[in-house]
């Protein structure tokens, strides 16, 4: 219940929040509720990845893709994350997340949200979705791009995300 009215809420501030270019950062803050906390008395950390989502649909309201795809009946998803925690996140404590697009391929979206507290990077995810249709028809990333008015090449894929991609899909010998 709790990560329900934490999104009507995120949606409600995007609404009134300044609008972002499509390679703009999405930062929000947030407070570790009693909820969000294991054995340990930190933030768990699967509760991370929910509360990536957040971050994800401040960004997509801001920058306009929502409105595009709620018209074309698009939906997002998730192709997969993986995340590195540094620093626990302890109950009652204020965070911020940002949440930006790092790069695209014609398929993928790769974005990098991390958790700050006090200038410091508690966790950094990266994420890969992308969009498809009523029809489960995969949405070209040039379409989605153009579709809200930006017309650029995406930025170089740095080699962390190469790798990765490399890591997610070996090749297979013999």
């Amino acid at each position: 219940m709790m990560l329900i009215l934490r999104t009507l809420k995120v949606v409600l501030k995007a609404l009134r929040r300044p609008k972002l270019h499509p390679l703009d950062t999405s930062r929000i803050s947030l407070v570790v509720w009693p909820n969000d906390i294991d054995l340990n008395l930190h933030m768990n950390n699967g509760r991370y990845l929910s509360i990536m989502d957040l971050g994800r649909v401040d960004m997509m309201i801001r920058n306009g893709i929502l409105s595009v795809i709620l018209k074309r009946r698009w939906r997002p998803m998730v192709g997969a994350a993986t995340i590195r925690y540094r620093r626990g996140l302890r109950p009652l404590s204020r965070y911020d997340l940002t949440t930006r697009i790092v790069c695209w391929d014609h398929k993928w979206f790769f974005m990098e949200q991390r958790f700050e507290q006090g200038g410091e990077v508690c966790a950094v995810a990266v994420v890969k979705g992308l969009f498809v249709g009523p029809r489960f028809s995969k949405v070209d990333t040039g379409e989605l791009a153009a579709s809200v008015g930006f017309t650029g090449d995406s930025p170089p894929m740095p080699e962390s995300i190469r790798s990765w991609q490399e890591w997610e899909h070996p090749t297979r010998e013999g």
